[in-house]
């Protein structure tokens, strides 16, 4: 057993610590174990009484162990900010965490990295742009970073792998929790060829509250933040403006004027964003070598209904009055159209071309 490495995960358990209160006593007294060597008078010029009474019960033995033999696996991590592999641009942000805990190659959080992230609850061609995107920049040697949710944050760890670079999935749970559940095989992809980090200790459920947290670090791991689609306001607001505040680049994909999951982008644009329509514009305003020759953006087909549909969502009675052809026609196209992956039907009778 590391008894330093034991010591950090101990004082990361304590009941009500903050990072802030934490950071303060690591200030004070150095490393953990000088912490819990300390006098409760001593601990109490540092922190508040509650907080040392809490450090001096010392009964967080059973957990630290799961800590420590979790720690232990293959391709399992728990790095602390005395670690020389602790990512230092989480360092520059006002709140690093004091532990993370990794499964994959902690390497990958060194990395140049871009954080792509945007809507659960996205459109077919939102989904195929954050895709497009990350296979891009990863092909380019850019390290996708976003937060496994649905919706674009899956279609930008797709795409981070399906490149050369990998993907890192910013959990706001503990690192052996896989939410939502039905992303436990991307999850397993992304410890093969990146990583899954959190701060929360093992066995931390998705509650509401951490997620907003987890943010931070999405934008703190990364050079920069592309919201491809976001309403507003929205999870992927919170993350832009902690990018923004971080001293990070923020990008955004413009759309349509009449979808709400543009609102948020447009927003940002407003505020100050980069527009982007590639990931060449990406890789310029980063100046990383190694730009792509993908285009990003995916690019509709030239099937003639496609022209007609335009790149906003409509419905079966507006392509029969842009066409001319009969309902029946228009139904038999859209099928095939959506059996090719060049449309996606929406809620409300709905369809919007895809690539």
């Amino acid at each position: 057993m590391d008894p330093d490495l034991a010591a950090w995960i101990e004082l990361s358990l304590v009941p009500g610590l903050g990072g802030r209160s934490l950071r303060s006593l690591l200030s004070v007294f150095g490393l953990p174990r000088h912490v819990f060597e300390a006098s409760a008078a001593a601990l109490a010029r540092a922190v508040p009484d509650a907080l040392a009474r809490a450090i001096l019960e010392r009964d967080r033995g059973a957990a630290v162990e799961r800590a420590l033999a979790w720690a232990s696996a293959p391709r399992h991590a728990v790095l602390t900010l005395a670690d020389a592999a602790y990512p230092r641009q989480l360092l520059e942000i006002g709140d690093p965490p004091a532990l993370l805990y990794v499964r994959g190659d902690p390497v990958y959080l060194s990395s140049t990295s871009l954080a792509i992230v945007g809507s659960r609850n996205a459109t077919p061609q939102g989904v195929a742009n954050a895709r497009a995107f990350a296979r891009a920049l990863s092909s380019a040697g850019i390290v996708v970073v976003s937060g496994l949710a649905l919706g674009i944050d899956s279609a930008a760890h797709r795409g981070g792998l399906e490149g050369e670079a990998g993907t890192i999935a910013v959990l706001g749970t503990g690192a052996d929790v896989v939410y939502p559940r039905s992303n436990q095989a991307l999850a397993e992809e992304i410890v093969a060829r990146g990583a899954l980090v959190s701060e929360f200790a093992l066995g931390t459920p998705p509650l509401q509250a951490n997620f907003p947290r987890r943010n931070r670090l999405i934008s703190g791991l990364s050079r920069g933040c592309l919201v491809v689609e976001a309403a507003y306001p929205s999870g992927s607001m919170i993350t832009a403006r902690l990018a923004a505040e971080q001293g990070r680049d923020v990008f955004a994909i413009p759309g349509s004027i009449h979808s709400p999951l543009s609102k948020g982008c447009h927003a940002l644009i407003k505020q100050g964003a980069k527009l982007v329509e590639s990931a060449q514009d990406v890789l310029d305003e980063l100046g990383v070598a190694g730009a792509t020759h993908e285009s990003g953006v995916s690019q509709p087909g030239g099937a003639e209904l496609l022209t007609h549909m335009g790149f906003d969502p409509c419905d079966i009675d507006t392509l029969v009055a842009r066409s001319g052809l009969t309902a029946e026609a228009v139904s038999a196209m859209l099928l095939q159209l959506e059996l090719e992956g060049k449309v996606g039907s929406l809620s409300g009778g709905l369809y919007q071309r895809v690539s």
